[in-house]
């Protein structure tokens, strides 16, 4: 569409939690923020303070919500809008436990995922996370096209989820994404971008 407005959206990993500490998969186990969590939260405030972001959207679980909150305070933003679509993946059986406890416990279900992306037991689809993920973005990328005078948002969502999307979503090749690690997306005239910010 000729003369699209440009729109910038933040895409943060939540701060540090025990569980990340420990090499744990949470998934959709809540799992709050920790002390280094806490300090991650206020560093993104601060790396964000000259980007004029005027609103912040978080997954549902308190470690996104606990640094949406905190970038957003920093800020001086109203609290974040929610939404349950950018939560992690669900990581069935794996959940709660370090990828070396996963491959003696469930050793051919750990082979599936590792060498096939087969989803755990319990686990949800790769595709199902993508899916959600884009609806989730295109959204928040719609509201603040249509009241771009607002400036660029943050959304704080989780690794594996913002790994997928990128990866399976944008053709990216993706690293493991370390807490409070930023990807910058741009909606204008040419598409849907993602990069490394």
């Amino acid at each position: 569409m000729t003369g699209r407005t440009s729109v910038r959206i933040f895409l943060a990993r939540h701060g540090e939690t025990e569980w990340n500490a420990v090499g744990k998969l949470q998934g959709h186990t809540d799992v709050p923020l920790n002390e280094a969590g806490l300090a991650q939260a206020a560093a993104l405030a601060e790396a964000l303070k000259a980007e004029g972001v005027r609103r912040v959207i978080t997954s549902d679980l308190s470690r996104a919500r606990q640094t949406g909150v905190v970038v957003a305070s920093r800020l001086g933003l109203e609290p974040p809008h929610v939404d349950p679509d950018l939560r992690e993946r669900r990581f069935g059986k794996f959940e709660g436990l370090t990828y070396d406890e996963c491959a003696v416990r469930y050793p051919d279900e750990w082979r599936a995922w590792s060498e096939h992306a087969a989803p755990p037991p319990g686990g949800e689809p790769r595709d199902a996370v993508v899916a959600r993920m884009g609806d989730a973005l295109r959204a928040v990328t719609s509201r603040v096209e249509a009241n771009a005078q607002t400036g660029p948002a943050l959304v704080v969502s989780h690794g594996g989820a913002m790994r997928l999307w990128l990866t399976y979503g944008m053709g990216l090749t993706v690293p493991r994404i370390g807490n409070g690690t930023v990807y910058l997306l741009v909606q204008d005239e040419q598409g849907l971008r993602a990069s490394p910010w």
